[in-house]
């Protein structure tokens, strides 16, 4: 166990999907009850979470902040809290330590580190008796952004765009997304080198790196990754998985092991499209505007302090 948190940040997004009013009054009062000192906000527009945090991390900042929202305001915050984990420990730094709670749509960091736990249980342990784990992140070697859940390129990222058009919310409006993308997409030309050496190249229907297990809340796209060894998992589905498969199978991570399906871990990964056209990709949600054919993701070590289960519980 960690020693208690003296100074708590709570960060509350207003738009996250799931976000009652009464919810941040909740834990801000769980926090003065325990005799912490604790400052809300209240997030007014994009980019506000992401600033508050990196304010936080001056000196004389709040030991704890506390992200009510979904994964969007997840990545938001550990972007503004996350560092380089040697630089840090060679400089003595120690950023703030990051709960997040599920107030959003998909929620997939949360159940990353807490799984099925509710998060009144969440709070307490962090209000009581903390347990820190310090986690990866991977960074976008193209613009420099951090990745919490993680990257991927093809029928996933297409997805995102898709779900622009759709009228629904939530998790619903995901999922339709999905599967209009696997109704129309063609699988791109291909190739995926894990620390600069090639593990696919073909024809691709997504690639995914991270980071987190879960994206989109409901899909367990890297089941066997681990957000503190130091490395980042690929998965690549090639055209020999039946397009119509994929959902149900990547629910519980049951496309890894089938035909057409490659699964690497290394410290470096670069995803390209080889017919020179742009190939859509995605960190955290966040469509990458900027036209490329290649991409490059690299861990790095420690870079968050989180709030977590302690071990073996």
């Amino acid at each position: 166990m960690s020693a208690p948190f003296a100074s708590v940040l709570v960060m509350a997004n207003p738009a996250a999907g799931g976000y009652l009013p009464g919810t941040a009054e909740t834990v801000r009062r769980r926090f003065a009850d325990a005799g912490r000192a604790v400052t809300l906000v209240v997030t007014g527009h994009p980019g506000h979470a992401r600033t508050a945090a990196a304010e936080a991390t001056a000196p004389g900042g709040p030991d704890l902040v506390v992200a009510l929202g979904g994964d969007g305001t997840a990545h938001e915050v550990a972007a503004g809290l996350s560092v380089d984990g040697d630089s840090a420990a060679r400089s003595g730094i120690r950023p703030p330590a990051l709960l997040v709670l599920p107030t959003g749509t998909g929620n997939s960091f949360y159940r990353e580190i807490w799984a099925d736990r509710p998060w009144q249980e969440a709070l307490d342990c962090a209000a009581t008796a903390p347990h820190v784990r310090t986690i990866d992140l991977a960074r976008v070697a193209e613009n420099g952004a951090p990745a919490l859940l993680g990257a991927s390129t093809g029928v996933v990222a297409q997805s995102l765009v898709t779900a622009r058009d759709i009228a629904d919310a939530g998790r619903e409006r995901y999922e339709k997304a999905v599967a209009a993308s696997l109704r129309t997409f063609t699988p791109y030309p291909g190739r995926v080198l894990v620390d600069g050496a090639v593990v696919q190249e073909g024809p691709t229907v997504f690639a995914n790196v991270g980071g987190g297990r879960h994206r989109g809340g409901r899909f367990r796209l890297l089941p066997h990754s681990v957000m503190d060894d130091g490395l980042l998992d690929v998965c690549v589905v090639g055209a020999a998985l039946p397009l119509r498969e994929l959902p149900a199978l990547a629910r519980d991570g049951g496309h890894v092991g089938r035909e057409g399906v490659v699964y690497a871990r290394g410290r470096s990964i670069v995803v390209e499209r080889t017919d020179g056209r742009p190939l859509v990709f995605e960190y955290d949600g966040d469509v990458l505007e900027t036209p490329g054919d290649r991409f490059t993701l690299d861990v790095v070590p420690g870079a968050l302090r989180v709030v977590a289960p302690p071990p073996g519980r």
